[in-house]
C-alpha cells in the first residue's frame, strides 16, 4: 500500500488548517484570553477540546466511514440525503460562503472607508469571489495554493501579531472576568463550541481525499490513513495558533476595559502595536483567512453537488456557488448572521451526535436503533431549544439541564442512547 510522504502529509495538514481557519477562529481566542486572564490555561484547555478536538475527530470519523453520506447513512437513507444536503447548503452557498466575503469586507475595507457604498461592497465581493473561484476550479491543486502559499503566509502574519504582543506588552494577566470566574474550563469548552467547525469537518474530507489521491495514494485505506494523519497535524497547528492568540489577547486586555468582542480587541491590539499598519495587518489576515475558507467550501460543495447531479460538472457547480455567494454577500453580514445562526444552532448538535456515534461505532453497531433514536432526539430538542431562544413559547424547555449553555439537547440524547441500549439488550435476552 502506497503511503503519503511526510512532506506531503504536512502539506495536506496545512491545507486543512487553512480551510478551517476562518474569521471566527481569529476573533474567539483573543477574547477568550482577555476574559479568562489568570485562568487562561483551564479556559484554553476547554476551548481546545471543542474547537480542535471535535473538528479533528469529525475529519477522522467521516474518513473512516467513507464520507459524510456513508456516515449519515447509518441513520437511514432518507436522513443521509436530507442531512448531507442541508449540511452542504449551510456551509456553502446559503451561509458560510457569502459570509467569508462579508466578514473580510467588514474587517479589511470598512475601517479605511467608513460607511461604504453598495457599489464598493459589490466590487469587493466580485474581486473576492473571482480569486476564490479561480483557485477552487482546480480542486486537485488546492494543496499547492493553500498549503504552500496562503497557509504559511497566514501563519507568518499571525506570528508577527503574537510576537509583537509578547515583546511589547507587560507579561501580566488580569483576574478572570464574567463567566470565566467560575467553571473556567467548562466556559472555555462552550466558547469553543461556537466556532462550529465540526460541521465543516464532515465535508472537507472530500477535497482532502482528492488532493491525497492526486499525490499518488489511490487505495481507499491509504487515503483514510493519510487523511487522519493530516487531521492530527491540523489539530497541532490550530492548538499552537489558538494558544498564541489567546495569550496575546490576555496580555493586550490586561488593565483595559472589557472588550466588546474579539474583533474589536484584535483591531485595537494591532493598532497599539503597529499604528495604522496594524489595521492593515489585521485586514490582510482576515482576507487571507476568509479566502482560504471560501476556496475550501467552494471546492467541497462543487464535488458533492456534482456527485448527486452529474449533468453539471464540478467546475460548473463552483461557478454557480460563486455567483450565489456573490449575490447573498451583498446583503451584508448582519442579514447573513440573522439567517444563519438559527440554522447552524439546529444542525450543529445533530452533527456532534453523529460524530460521537461514529467514534463509538465498534461498541454501538450491535444496537441498530441507537443511530436513528439519538439523531431524532438531538434534532427534536435542538429545534425546540432554538425556537425558545427565538422567543417562541415552548413549555419546559428552559428547565432542561445545560439549556442556558445552549446544550439543552445533551441530557435527552444521553438518556435516549441508554434507552436504546437497554431495549436492544432486552430483545436479545427474550430471543434467547
Amino acid at each position: 500500500m502506497q503511503r503519503l510522504s511526510a512532506r506531503n502529509t504536512v502539506l495536506v495538514g496545512l491545507t486543512l488548517f487553512s480551510m478551517f481557519f476562518g474569521a471566527g477562529n481569529l476573533i474567539f481566542p483573543p477574547y477568550l484570553g482577555a476574559m479568562a486572564g489568570q485562568k487562561l490555561l483551564p479556559a484554553l484547555i476547554g476551548f481546545a477540546v471543542s474547537a480542535i478536538g471535535l473538528p479533528v475527530l469529525g475529519v477522522a470519523v467521516a474518513a473512516r466511514a467513507g464520507g459524510l453520506p456513508a456516515l449519515a447513512g447509518r441513520v437511514g437513507p432518507r436522513f443521509a440525503a436530507v442531512f448531507t444536503l442541508l449540511i452542504y447548503l449551510s456551509i456553502g452557498p446559503c451561509v458560510a460562503i457569502p459570509r467569508t466575503a462579508s466578514t473580510s469586507f467588514e474587517m479589511a475595507v470598512v475601517p479605511f472607508l467608513g460607511e461604504p457604498s453598495p457599489a464598493m461592497r459589490v466590487g469587493y465581493a466580485m474581486m473576492f469571489f473571482a480569486v476564490a473561484m479561480a483557485v477552487a476550479l482546480r480542486p486537485d491543486r488546492i494543496s499547492g495554493f493553500l498549503g504552500r502559499i496562503t497557509g504559511p503566509l497566514l501563519l507568518g502574519l499571525i506570528l508577527i501579531l503574537v510576537a509583537g504582543c509578547l515583546v511589547q506588552f507587560p507579561f501580566a494577566l488580569d483576574p478572570a472576568r464574567g463567566v470565566y470566574q467560575n467553571n473556567t474550563a467548562v466556559e472555555g469548552f462552550l466558547y469553543g463550541y461556537q466556532t462550529m467547525d465540526t460541521i465543516a469537518a464532515l465535508n472537507f474530507g472530500i477535497v482532502i481525499a482528492l488532493n491525497i489521491r492526486h499525490r499518488g495514494v489511490q487505495e481507499d485505506s491509504g487515503v483514510v490513513k493519510a487523511t487522519v494523519r493530516a487531521g492530527w497535524i491540523t489539530g497541532a497547528v490550530l492548538l499552537l495558533v489558538y494558544s498564541g492568540l489567546a495569550c496575546a489577547g490576555g496580555l493586550a486586555g490586561a488593565g483595559a476595559e472589557e472588550p466588546a468582542n474579539g474583533a474589536v480587541l484584535l483591531s485595537g491590539m494591532a493598532g497599539r502595536l503597529f499604528g495604522k499598519w496594524g489595521t492593515v495587518l489585521v485586514g490582510v489576515i482576515f482576507v487571507i483567512a476568509c479566502l482560504n475558507t471560501c476556496i475550501g467550501l467552494l471546492s467541497c460543495c462543487g464535488e458533492y453537488f456534482h456527485s448527486i447531479c452529474p449533468r453539471l460538472g464540478v467546475r460548473g457547480w463552483i461557478v454557480v456557488f460563486s455567483a450565489a455567494g456573490l449575490c447573498i454577500s451583498v446583503a451584508g453580514l448582519d442579514m447573513i448572521l440573522a439567517f444563519s445562526t438559527p440554522v447552524l444552532n439546529i444542525v450543529y448538535p445533530v452533527a456532534i451526535v453523529l460524530i460521537a456515534l461514529g467514534l463509538a461505532h465498534a461498541l454501538v453497531r450491535r444496537i441498530p436503533a441507537i443511530y436513528p433514536v439519538c439523531i431524532t432526539v438531538a434534532a427534536v430538542f435542538s429545534v425546540l431549544c432554538e425556537l425558545r431562544r427565538l422567543g417562541v413559547p415552548v413549555l419546559l424547555v428552559e428547565h432542561l439541564p445545560l439549556y442556558p449553555q445552549q446544550l439543552g439537547w445533551v441530557v435527552p440524547v444521553a438518556l435516549a442512547a441508554v434507552a436504546a441500549a437497554v431495549a436492544a439488550l432486552f430483545r436479545r435476552r427474550t430471543k434467547v
